[in-house]
């Protein structure tokens, strides 16, 4: 099978149903923001931050390869077998959240992001995140859908922003507090 189909030369796409719908379609721009979280992650993953935190971004670019799956079917009962999100994979991050925040201290301003690239990755990819959530609920608007998707993204964003706290920490990275007379 070659990679290359002709077939969105006219800038339309299918989705998993088959339907056709241009490129710019808000389910595209949703499915496309999420792969491109995937691949975000894939880079932090990449990155030398202990077996266990690449364990669970691993676990997550699997869940995210279950939201983009939903996203990408718009239809109720398609050919092929569409994966779940369950509310499991929510509390998995929040129990992340939970024992990250057990080492650090508590915030009592907005921080800068920076200090260190993994540092900054982590807050690109929580903004890449947080616009995957947008879209996603930019569709849901119009069309019924699974909420787990958009509360793991929500999640996921805020697992983002502990672990850049956390690689700060690890790294001994000093965290820049926000303050608008700098």
């Amino acid at each position: 099978m070659k990679i290359y189909t002709k077939t969105g030369d006219s800038g339309k796409t299918s989705l998993i149903c088959g339907r056709r719908v241009p490129k710019h379609d808000v389910r595209i721009e949703a499915y496309g923001t999420v792969d491109e979280l995937i691949s975000w992650i894939g880079l932090l993953r990449d990155q030398d931050t202990g077996p266990d935190i690449s364990a669970t971004l691993l676990q997550v670019q699997d869940r995210l390869m279950i939201c983009a799956s939903i996203l990408a079917a718009d239809c109720d009962s398609c050919r092929r077998r569409i994966p779940v999100m369950k509310e499991q994979y929510v509390k998995d991050l929040e129990s992340a959240i939970d024992k990250m925040e057990q080492e650090l201290k508590p915030l009592s301003s907005f921080i800068l992001p920076g200090g260190h690239t993994i540092v900054s990755w982590c807050h690109i990819s929580r903004n890449v995140c947080r616009r995957a959530e947008r879209r996603v609920i930019e569709l849901f608007n119009d069309q019924p859908a699974d909420d787990l998707v958009v509360r793991y993204l929500n999640r996921l964003s805020d697992y983002l922003f502990v672990l850049a706290r956390k690689i700060c920490k690890d790294f001994n990275v000093d965290e820049i507090p926000w303050n608008h007379e700098l």
